[in-house]
């Protein structure tokens, strides 16, 4: 029997939750793609990876931290080095940030509370593959489900994100206002989401994935995932 070929490789860990969405939702968009169990390694013909939502090893030590050492996530910064499209979602930003493959950390909520809910994302920067469907300044609405999601960094790394264009989305109000109260953990300078070293790899915590399906609700979150198209 012959077997399909696998393009995008939807790492699956042991107590990942979110990758048979990202795959349905990748499929939806006509990509091609698979769940691979961590342990298997990357297919030689990957040429997108998901770290998917979930809660990695229980969430013990930290948020991502265990799957971060994981041998799988060498060869998935091997891959983002040579501009393989890399895209870490909500546990998988954790393990993003964690293996070295954003910088910053993510922490716990500063209301010490699981937050699930839909939040509005304003963008930051529309000239990368994960924006390129939106406009600069365009409030978009995704889905939230995480207790360890505020993102933390160091001034100075703060302040080269902020120079290199490297903030992807930040936490407003349906106006597109940043403000604290639309901040729904704390994250420093409101970020949602940001870049790698390079504009193919990004990590985020809210979920696109689970704004993909128009059976199931709105739609917004497709333009990211249309980085693997």
């Amino acid at each position: 029997m012959e077997v399909a070929a696998v393009t995008v490789a939807v790492i699956r860990f042991g107590g990942s939750n979110c990758d048979r969405d990202a795959r349905r939702a990748l499929e939806h968009l006509g990509v091609d793609a698979e769940i691979v169990w961590h342990e298997a390694g990357l297919p030689e013909d990957t040429t997108g990876v998901v770290v998917p939502g979930g809660f990695s090893y229980g969430d013990y030590l930290r948020a991502g931290a265990m799957a971060a050492r994981s041998p799988v996530m060498e060869e998935v910064r091997a891959a983002a080095a040579d501009g393989t499209p890399v895209l870490g979602v909500c546990n998988g930003a954790q393990i993003g940030c964690e293996s070295g493959l954003t910088p910053g950390a993510f922490t716990t909520n500063r209301s010490a509370r699981f937050r699930c809910e839909r939040v509005h994302l304003r963008v930051e920067n529309a000239d990368t593959p994960w924006t390129a469907a939106y406009d600069d300044g365009e409030v978009i609405e995704l889905p939230i489900a995480h207790g360890e999601g505020r993102f933390e960094i160091d001034d100075d790394r703060l302040r080269r994100l902020r120079e290199e264009d490297r903030v992807l989305f930040r936490y407003c109000d349906a106006d597109g206002e940043v403000t604290a109260a639309a901040n729904p953990n704390g994250s420093t300078d409101d970020v949602a989401g940001v870049l790698g070293e390079t504009d193919t790899v990004a990590v985020l915590m809210p979920h696109p994935e689970r704004a993909a399906l128009p059976d199931i609700g709105p739609t917004d979150g497709q333009g990211v995932l249309r980085a693997f198209e």
